[in-house]
């Protein structure tokens, strides 16, 4: 069915039909804050036990890599704003995967709703709860560094609120490619022990084979590599140089746009090209699925 036959059979168009799948797993989040909860569990772990373990024997390889100084709690919170974002977007796919064992995902396909509205209403829902779990990252990444040093707001996120409402954008674009691919993995294997375990066998080794936890330049020459690949690398990078105002990328060589923007402007269009492969991928998977359930 096309895009234009499925409008006119449903009444609605692409907007509303978008609206009600937005509405449809906000309510189905808001109705199990467990997974809200379990989810932002594990980033805040990672925050306030690196930060402990790790704050004291770093701040000389930070220092360096950055050429100023900076706190541990500042150089990290960036990443664990993209874990909390990777996190996310992975219990997206397992969400869908519920939906095909109760028999509603069949219910959606076999309505006359925009194929292309159902995935966007869907990751939009993801969208709301990334904002609200990256927020308060960001007030704890404040409040342990406050404790730790008594630091004022401007030495934490160096472009201010801007900065910080940005890095929040950051974490949701993101976003975008792996909830795509999760959803994938859900069409794909239909079987939420498959679809977690696929999407876990990737979220670890991408965050530690990334810059997340450390500057690149003093890890081995094959993390190095991997990292320059590693879309993780992107979305931290980009949170970082809004975090302390500078050009932070050491995987792509870019100097003509000028500070941040030097890494703010490649890091983003890497990310947006992912973010529309994907997507049209995840699309095209609801499509398949929806002409076989229709057969």
């Amino acid at each position: 069915m096309s895009a234009e036959s499925q409008q006119r059979a449903s009444g609605n168009g692409f907007a509303r039909d978008t609206w009600i799948n937005l509405k449809r797993w906000v309510l189905k989040t808001t109705r199990n804050p467990f997974v809200m909860t379990a989810s932002l569990l594990n980033p805040i772990i990672f925050l306030v036990l690196f930060t402990e373990v790790f704050g004291q024997i770093t701040g000389g390889a930070i220092s360096q890599s950055l050429g100023t100084d900076a706190s541990y709690v500042t150089y990290l919170v960036p990443a664990i704003v993209v874990q909390t974002s990777l996190i996310a977007a992975t219990t997206s796919g397992i969400g869908l995967v519920e939906d095909i064992e109760s028999g509603m995902f069949e219910k959606v396909l076999v309505s006359p709703m925009h194929r292309g509205a159902v995935f966007l209403g869907k990751s939009l829902s993801e969208v709301l709860r990334i904002v609200v779990q990256t927020t308060i990252i960001l007030v704890l990444g404040y409040v342990l560094l406050y404790v730790d040093s008594g630091a004022p707001f401007r030495e934490y996120v160096a472009t201010g609120w801007l900065g910080l409402a940005g890095i929040v954008a950051v974490g949701i674009v993101f976003s975008v490619w792996f909830t795509a691919f999760s959803n994938v993995m859900a069409l794909f294997t239909r079987d939420q022990k498959s679809t977690i375990l696929a999407v876990n066998l990737l979220q670890f080794p991408l965050l530690f084979l990334s810059s997340a936890f450390l500057p690149l330049d003093i890890l081995p020459g094959w993390v190095q590599t991997v990292a320059a690949l590693n879309p993780i690398t992107y979305g931290v990078d980009a949170a970082r140089a809004l975090m302390f105002g500078q050009d932070v990328m050491t995987v792509i060589e870019v100097t003509g746009f000028g500070g941040m923007w030097n890494t703010l402007v490649p890091a983003l269009a890497v990310l947006a090209v992912l973010d529309l492969v994907l997507g049209a991928v995840a699309v095209r998977f609801l499509n398949r699925a929806s002409s076989s359930s229709v057969q």
